[in-house]
């Protein structure tokens, strides 16, 4: 077998799989006679190991997808993967552009962790893609985008919060909820949690104005470019594929992180409004988007802080001052 893991400090948080395990892996999921031909560790995700594996007697390679071993998962993030599979009912409208699961296994086991195996998506990620196109392209792609994200915000769900649970009556549950989980991981992880607190303080005594949201919609949880393929061979920017929804939950459509990273800049990424819809502006949606965008700032520490970015852990306290700044 061909074996190619990417090289990582022994401290680092994603860990490979050995080659004895992955071959453990297709044992469990196609049999004894699943013979991976090659493996190759894909670099582009930052939470779990994802690889590519060519099997003997398969035209085409799988996706394998491993997740951190629960022990290293922070309290905001466990169980993505399980709750991502959870999702998957609930991803139909988009479900012709997404892969499907060959086999998933949260028992540890084989190897200790959750892992699942879905099938391999033909396309090239958009960040590599994408500037290939002449930029007078562009809001091809975004309009794409902003019809995807609507097609999954259509979805009503049965409760608040992450789709696998746990399920929150109300809106400001979930949201205070999420806060004070980012709360306990900052302070496990020997960062200052304060702020954090602060804004769920905030939440909690203004509740009234998170449960205007009295709908849950099912939330992408982390779709944009880096989660987005493009047909190889299109004369304009094509969503092919997209990828990555672990972080699905019940919710207000604005606090996704897609209408985020929609209303970050005006460039072309404004032909997003044009198949999505207009946002709420009212006064109300305008406070809520200060404590969503306080949610995401928490959770972007956390992940600074998994990939030793210390630099970029210190800027966070500052943007999160400024928004606090602005909800007194």
């Amino acid at each position: 077998m061909d074996f190619r893991p990417v090289e990582r400090t022994a401290d680092a948080f994603q860990q490979s799989l050995t080659a004895q395990e992955i071959l453990a892996v297709c044992r469990r999921a196609f049999g004894n006679d699943a013979a991976p031909v090659s493996v190759v560790e894909l670099g582009t995700g930052m939470y779990n190991n994802v690889y590519r594996v060519a099997l003997a007697g398969r035209d085409r390679p799988v996706i394998l997808r491993a997740a951190p071993a629960e022990e290293r998962q922070f309290r905001s993030e466990l169980h993505l993967m399980r709750n991502e599979h959870a999702s998957l009912p609930w991803l139909a409208p988009i479900a012709h552009l997404m892969p499907q699961v060959i086999a998933a296994d949260w028992t540890g086991q084989v190897i200790g962790r959750d892992w699942m195996i879905q099938t391999h998506l033909d396309g090239v990620p958009a960040p590599e893609h994408l500037g290939s196109y002449p930029r007078s392209t562009w809001p091809t792609f975004f309009r794409q985008m902003g019809a995807v994200t609507r097609a999954v915000h259509d979805v009503r769900g049965p409760h608040f919060g992450p789709v696998a649970g746990p399920g929150y009556a109300t809106w400001s549950e979930a949201v205070i909820a999420s806060l004070e989980d980012i709360a306990a991981d900052l302070d496990g992880a020997g960062l200052d949690s304060a702020d954090v607190r602060k804004i769920a303080a905030v939440a909690g005594h203004d509740r009234a104005v998170l449960d205007e949201v009295t709908e849950p919609r099912l939330l992408t949880g982390d779709l944009w470019t880096v989660n987005a393929l493009l047909d190889r061979d299109a004369e304009v920017p094509t969503i092919s594929g997209v990828l990555d929804f672990d972080r699905c939950t019940f919710g207000a459509p604005e606090a996704d992180w897609t209408i985020r990273m929609a209303t970050a800049k005006d460039d072309e990424r404004t032909a997003f409004w044009e198949s999505y819809g207009p946002l709420d502006r009212s006064e109300g949606a305008v406070w809520r988007a200060r404590i969503y965008e306080a949610r995401h700032l928490g959770a972007i520490r956390l992940e600074r802080h998994r990939l030793g970015k210390a630099d970029a852990v210190r800027e966070s306290y500052g943007a999160m001052a400024d928004l606090l700044a602005e909800l007194s």
